[in-house]
């Protein structure tokens, strides 16, 4: 009966033993405090009593930097979120050189977009966002690489300005948009003057030419019924119809 409680308490001591860390886990074993490997994943086996485990997620993990608030290079006060993606290349290094690693990339993340954003003016935030993920991520991931861990992505969720710089910005975009309207009509104007002196001068070279477009403005305008219209004929026309109806008046010679 001893014998079989023995042998009982030796199976059931290393089934205690055992423990499975999943595909995207890995597990810090530690032996009476000391670091002495990485397990998983898998089923594996540990000493009751003597070593522990910690367990620690490889997969890609996201980070929301929450609202913050800062002030520009040009001393605009705004309020900037982001989201950050990290991945823990190397376990052991995560737990051992850092004591809370999420910890301590959200609270490095958010002095350094701080920072960022104070070394640039409204507009520079406003158009260079890309530029300023960049910045960022090579920043946090220069800090967090000696922790086994890997910066993928940082994104600028959205920048809060204050309502009256967006009216003063509104404001801005409406001149800017007057002025290309008045610059698009008087270059407009210009070439219109341009094309309308060259053709004064052609039809300058031509009397008829010049007659029939006078002619042409005339029956444009009459299109009207209710419009009056007086007609101004040239003295070449007049000496031409008269000596038509002297000639028409000769007498026959028999």
């Amino acid at each position: 009966m001893t014998f079989y409680l023995i042998i009982g308490l030796i199976v059931l001591f290393l089934l205690s033993g055992l423990r499975i860390a999943q595909e995207y886990q890995r597990s810090i074993v530690f032996r009476l405090g000391r670091y002495v490997g990485i397990r998983g994943p898998g089923l594996f086996w540990i000493i009751p009593l003597i070593e522990r485990q910690q367990r620690v997620d490889i997969r890609t993990n996201t980070v929301g930097l929450e609202q913050q608030e800062t002030i520009t290079k040009d001393s605009v006060t705004i309020k900037v979120n982001a989201v950050l993606w990290f991945k823990i290349l190397r376990p052991d290094d995560a737990i051992l050189r850092v004591a809370n690693y999420n910890e301590a990339i959200y609270q490095f993340s958010v002095t350094a977009l701080r920072n960022i954003i104070g070394q640039h003016t409204l507009d520079e935030v406003l158009k260079g966002r890309q530029q300023i993920n960049a910045t960022l991520q090579q920043l946090v991931d220069l800090t967090t690489e000696p922790w086994g861990i890997k910066i993928e992505m940082v994104e600028m969720k959205d920048v809060e300005i204050p309502e009256g710089m967006q009216r003063a910005m509104a404001r801005e975009a409406e001149a800017i948009r007057e002025k290309r309207a008045r610059i698009v009509k008087a270059e407009a104007e210009l070439e219109a003057s341009i094309k309308l002196t060259q053709g004064a001068n052609e039809m300058a070279k031509s009397p008829m030419a010049l007659e029939l477009r006078r002619m042409q403005m005339v029956s444009e305008i009459g299109i009207d019924n209710n419009t009056t219209t007086i007609i101004m004929m040239p003295a070449e026309f007049m000496n031409a119809a008269r000596s038509i109806s002297e000639l028409t008046k000769m007498p026959t010679i028999s």
